[in-house]
């Protein structure tokens, strides 16, 4: 059992760390290191650098929640501690 949970946890961490390096990417590189190669591109008006700089690391890191939650859901019911809906948890359920 507790193999199963150092498991759990080590995919947690590995889900966590890529999602946030993709995030760092798409913050930090795009949006400051990268800002003058992208800036040669223009994405609605705007220059893409600036645009990641401003609005596009938002729109990513709210995907990434998303994202997460997809796997976090699936690795728990792979690991069998995902949340179940019960009759008695259901507030229009019956009543004891």
């Amino acid at each position: 059992m507790n193999d199963r949970r150092v498991e759990y946890w080590h995919r947690n961490l590995r889900y966590l760390g890529i999602l946030l390096s993709v995030w760092f990417l798409v913050s930090y590189g795009f949006g400051i290191l990268l800002v003058d190669i992208l800036d040669s591109v223009r994405l609605g008006g705007f220059k893409l650098g600036f645009w990641f700089a401003q609005q596009g690391s938002i729109y990513v890191f709210v995907i990434l929640i998303f994202i997460y939650v997809r796997l976090m859901n699936r690795l728990d019911r792979e690991f069998n501690v995902h949340e179940e809906e019960s009759p008695a948890s259901d507030p229009g359920g019956p009543r004891p």
